[in-house]
């Protein structure tokens, strides 16, 4: 059984997949005060209270964008797996041709869901990642990824609404009624979640106009269920492509 992680800026995203399959996934918040130790032992108390035996784990793979909190995971599993994990990172195979200015900058969540994506489809691909930031990636035929955008995502907006302002409240990502709202609460939910689907759509769009043709549209990331809705493209929701792309990544990589 393989133990995959991904260290988000929220979350860490925790699964175990066997044959393929994912069998366990849970997610833990992202603790940047946390030791090995403490790591460690949730990420075992986690496995183990949804079914997944610690003695059961042959390898681990870890993909990281929060370097304070990267050692700390690492140490912790392999106090409880006994082994170095693979790490995500400039010098494994992905089979991307990754055209961008710098290469090993391209942030290792983007590259994860890059493979999981053209292991199921074929490109030209447009990949959004909707969670702490929004992220969109473009794969060209011939597994090219040629680049994208990134931008503040909808908690994000949320937070600095609340934070920056002396009388709006926090909210939560409910789906909103009409764009035209009458009270403050859905004000916000529709500016920021409306506002999000309408940004998603018009750089998609210039995207296929830079391009000169279309691609197949693909969302993940924790909030995506809430926003891709709201689109008017033909946007197609995969919850677990991070999980999927470390599967990916890990066989191929594997010695």
């Amino acid at each position: 059984m393989l133990l995959a992680i991904d260290i988000g800026n929220t979350n860490i995203t925790i699964g175990c997949i066997k044959d393929d399959k994912i069998i366990c996934e849970v997610r833990i918040a992202t603790d940047k005060t946390r030791t090995s130790d403490q790591y460690g032992v949730e990420i075992k108390s986690m496995l183990e209270t949804f079914g997944c035996r610690i003695e059961d784990i042959e390898d681990c793979i870890i993909a990281s964008v929060v370097p304070p909190v990267f050692n700390a995971v690492r140490n912790g599993v392999y106090k409880i797996i006994h082994k170095p994990p693979m790490v995500v990172g400039h010098g494994l195979k992905t089979g991307l041709d990754i055209r961008m200015d710098n290469p090993a900058s391209v942030g290792s969540d983007r590259i994860v869901i890059a493979v999981a994506a053209l292991a199921k489809r074929k490109a030209p691909l447009i990949l959004i990642d909707i969670g702490t930031a929004t992220t969109i990636e473009v794969i060209e035929p011939k597994n090219m990824y040629i680049g994208g955008v990134i931008m503040a995502g909808p908690r994000i907006s949320i937070d600095a609404l609340t934070s920056r302002t002396a009388q709006l409240p926090s909210i939560n990502l409910d789906q909103p009624g009409n764009v035209i709202a009458k009270n403050t609460v859905d004000a916000m939910r529709s500016g920021v979640m409306y506002g999000a689907a309408a940004m998603l759509d018009g750089i998609i769009d210039r995207m296929a106009e830079e391009l000169g043709h279309t691609s197949t549209i693909i969302a993940t990331g924790g909030s995506a269920p809430y926003i891709t809705p709201l689109c008017r493209h033909d946007i197609i929701l995969e919850r677990d492509l991070l999980l999927q792309g470390l599967n990916v990544i890990y066989k191929m990589n594997k010695v």
